[in-house]
């Protein structure tokens, strides 16, 4: 159970600045979203995290240590990333060498290497794939063997950076049940997506960037009911969230809050409505 602290993060590429003046907390068991268009910074935020990055001014600590003199390597054990494309991260030939690797990579002992490996491939519903190439799988299944081989070392920090991109929606929903149940075992989870109605589902505090600095950090719920601050953003809350704002019903995260939502406003005892 790790914290994550952020004061004052600047980070520039070449001399331009990506993120001004950053500052924020994570606590532990947390699941968070970042959002943001293209070019906000959420990736350079998050690659902070883990030190693929490092600050060009600022500070940011890791478990109460401070991540600018340690490597990649060095908190890998704390801070797992899964890469928003499955391919920049696989690079084994088997399913299973894959989800053994980061182990192997840390110096975990022979037989630790493999319980944890036969554990996290009956956990993600991949030992049928164990002694297939990643390379033949769909990209729903090779996003979950990347997610696999990163909590295979069982960080307690998750980042999943757009991880349902490119998934239709079954695939998708596997990937963030898989998260979210993460999530309920302990780890913190720091979800980055361009997908309001599945961070609605999922996440509980929201931090919305826009041009490198923080706009925004409340609960969900918070967020998406400021729709003037979202526009800005040139985001829109989830549909279910759209039309109960409409209706003047509040701020409903889910289908299922919105019905509720429904049942609660009559006139003259009749629904305002047909039934849903």
């Amino acid at each position: 159970m790790i914290s994550l602290r952020v004061e004052d993060l600047h980070y520039a590429y070449d001399g331009v600045p990506a993120l001004s003046g950053i500052s924020l907390e994570i606590a532990p068991g947390e699941f968070v979203a970042i959002v943001g268009q293209n070019g906000s910074g959420k990736t350079t935020l998050v690659k902070h995290f883990n030190g693929l990055l490092k600050p060009t001014r600022g500070r940011v600590w890791v478990d109460g240590r401070e991540t600018a003199p340690l490597s990649v390597a060095g908190l890998a054990r704390q801070v797992g990333y899964v890469f928003q494309n499955p391919d920049h991260q696989i690079s084994q030939n088997t399913v299973q060498a894959e989800v053994a690797f980061g182990l192997r990579n840390l110096g975990f002992a022979e037989a630790e290497v493999q319980r944890r490996t036969a554990e996290t491939l009956a956990a993600f519903g991949l030992a049928a794939q164990a002694g297939r190439p990643p390379a033949i799988l769909g990209e729903g299944l090779r996003r979950k063997v990347a997610l696999a081989s990163v909590c295979s070392v069982r960080p307690p920090v998750l980042i999943l950076d757009e991880p349902t991109v490119g998934l239709e929606a079954r695939a998708a929903e596997e990937v963030l049940h898989l998260a979210a149940a993460l999530n309920g075992e302990g780890h913190t989870v720091i979800l980055i997506s361009h997908d309001m109605r599945r961070v609605a589902a999922y996440a509980r505090r929201c931090i919305l960037l826009m041009d490198g600095r923080v706009l925004r950090d409340a609960p969900v719920r918070d967020v998406f009911a400021d729709t003037a601050l979202l526009a800005q953003a040139d985001l829109a809350p989830p549909p279910v969230t759209c039309l109960a704002q409409a209706l003047d019903w509040g701020a409903p995260l889910t289908p299922e809050e919105l019905y509720l939502a429904y049942t609660q406003h009559t006139v003259a005892d009749q629904p305002l409505l047909p039934q849903l």
